[in-house]
């Protein structure tokens, strides 16, 4: 490839990420996650997963140390770690990137995830946000976007000041929502875009008895925060004694 086509190529390329740690998820989930990734979004680009054990992992999948999240990484199985996604060097990382969390299922198009508020960064508006404290800002982290490396204050000033902002927030999403919005620079996916399965496919009490969950329409990327997992959603499970999840044969459709 000559290289003033390699240079274009290089500025064409977008970033797809996600993060592996720990024992909750195995190399399954990023495989298919790659996988997914792969059948959905048709421009050039990188996907790459930050993880201490890359053991299992498909050959195309690349692969980095996890970086430092600082004081978070006393916290093994939390999402706070998430905050390392803001290092000053994210391995070799740079411009538009989309993190993903493993247990997202992947059933529409991926690009307009790039081309909407291109340079901004972007994140769900959480499904369930804490109104009783008036946080109506607060963001899900399960899928959001920014530029690799533009943001190292967010994690600077979690370092610096951990202990106070344990204090005051929840969690990563909390903290990284109030970041972004103290300075008026987050912004939403379109609310059809990233579903939760549980709050929006599920449907609620007695009926959840007798219908299968279903695919929201104009739905890209179905969120499993929490509990069921895709796993448990393709089988069916009884979760809540007030809700059951049917067996959910279009989840194992995309889920590969």
């Amino acid at each position: 490839m000559p290289l003033l086509q390699r240079r274009v190529h290089a500025r064409a390329m977008t970033n797809v990420i996600c993060m592996k740690w720990g024992t909750k998820f195995p190399p399954l989930y990023v495989n298919r996650l790659h996988s997914m990734v792969k059948r959905h979004l048709a421009r050039p680009h990188r996907f790459v997963c930050f993880t201490d054990d890359p053991a299992g992992l498909d050959p195309g999948v690349e692969h980095f140390p996890m970086p430092s999240a600082g004081p978070a990484d006393a916290y093994a199985v939390h999402g706070w770690r998430k905050l390392a996604m803001f290092a000053p060097a994210l391995g070799d990382l740079t411009g538009a990137t989309l993190f993903l969390d493993l247990d997202v299922v992947i059933v529409g198009a991926l690009d307009p995830f790039f081309d909407y508020q291109p340079g901004e960064v972007c994140i769900i508006r959480d499904y369930r946000p804490v109104r009783i404290r008036g946080d109506r800002f607060v963001g899900n982290t399960s899928v959001f976007r920014f530029n690799a490396g533009q943001h190292p204050q967010v994690l600077e000033e979690f370092t610096r000041d951990f202990d106070a902002i344990r204090r005051r927030v929840r969690n990563e999403q909390e903290y990284v929502s109030h970041w972004f919005h103290a300075r008026r620079s987050l912004h939403y996916w379109p609310e059809e875009w990233c579903p939760s399965f549980k709050h929006d496919c599920v449907a609620w009490g007695p009926a959840s008895y007798f219908s299968t969950p279903q695919l929201p329409q104009g739905a890209r990327i179905v969120v499993f925060h929490g509990l069921p997992k895709p796993e448990d959603a393709i089988a069916g499970t009884r979760g809540k004694w007030y809700r059951r999840i049917r067996p959910t044969p279009w989840i194992a459709a995309h889920w590969h």
